[in-house]
């Protein structure tokens, strides 16, 4: 697993250093990306209003590079993104975000925008993950939720794409494996795979994306993948919606706003009361901090 990440990374250092090379012509690539950081801070001493003095810091990188050229399409896009917390009342540092996505998609033309296409994802996260709210009563440590590959998400299809637009593409892959990786025996369970480290479903999966200036110095991004397992009740839809806005303040400072919803019932979600069941997950990330774009 550990090799496909590295050479999803390489493919995208190796098109940047192509797309490098002097053209006469007009490029056929495009390349955008942004790094940032935003961070907070917060110190009290004798305040009698109350409070928790508290450290924060959140990493995000993205990434894409795009060629098109008389039949072929080829776009790719990486996301990472790790965020930190530590209050005086926490014990030691938590993970507040921890994101790992690599997509590919190449086509070739069939008529006018629409593609014949081959599509790749893989996603996961850097480090374990803890759910807070629930404490182990035998050991007093924290629940663990997630590991490094633990789960780790695979998935390749075949189908058409539709893009019309630099500022949307619609996929639609018909014929779609994907597999649920989960390294770690004891978080198995939560991902609904019971005592086995791989599940193999095969179904359907839809993919719209759109990005551009919204208005002024405010822009956005918006991804929504759609999976309906053919062949173990198809009806239950996984859903995972991205979005993020930034907003320009000046030359280095932006303010953003980043929003991912998920809904997959092969998760089951620990609560505090001992149960676990399917949720609709949610995480939103703000700030104000340094971005760069490229």
């Amino acid at each position: 697993m550990k090799k496909v990440l590295l050479s999803m990374m390489a493919l995208f250092a190796g098109a940047a250093l192509m797309a490098e090379e002097p053209n006469v012509e007009p490029s056929p690539w495009t390349m955008a990306g942004s790094a940032g950081i935003t961070g907070s801070q917060m110190t009290l001493t004798n305040w009698a209003a109350g409070g928790d003095p508290s450290l924060a810091a959140d990493f995000q990188f993205n990434y894409s590079i795009d060629y098109k050229k008389d039949s072929s399409l080829w776009q790719n896009r990486l996301e990472l993104a790790y965020g930190l917390n530590k209050t005086k009342s926490n014990n030691g540092v938590r993970k507040t975000n921890d994101k790992i996505y690599i997509s590919s998609s190449y086509g070739q033309k069939v008529y006018d925008d629409l593609y014949v296409s081959a599509l790749f994802k893989f996603n996961t996260q850097f480090a374990a993950g803890y759910d807070y709210s629930v404490v182990d009563e035998a050991t007093g440590a924290y629940k663990q939720t997630l590991g490094f590959l633990a789960p780790a998400y695979l998935s390749g299809g075949l189908g058409v794409e539709w893009n019309p637009k630099s500022w949307i593409s619609v996929n639609a892959s018909p014929a779609t494996w994907k597999a649920t990786v989960v390294k770690e025996v004891a978080l198995q369970h939560i991902y609904g795979l019971d005592a086995r480290s791989t599940r193999h479903e095969f179904g359907g999966n839809v993919k719209v994306e759109m990005k551009g200036t919204i208005w002024g110095d405010l822009s956005g991004y918006t991804r929504i993948n759609l999976f309906s397992n053919f062949l173990d009740n198809p009806q239950n839809v996984d859903v995972d919606w991205t979005m993020r806005l930034d907003l320009k303040i000046n030359k280095w400072l932006s303010a953003n706003v980043n929003l991912q919803m998920i809904y997959d019932d092969d998760i089951n979600i620990p609560q505090p009361n001992g149960s676990s069941y399917p949720c609709l997950q949610i995480q939103e990330v703000a700030g104000v901090g340094l971005l760069v774009k490229f």
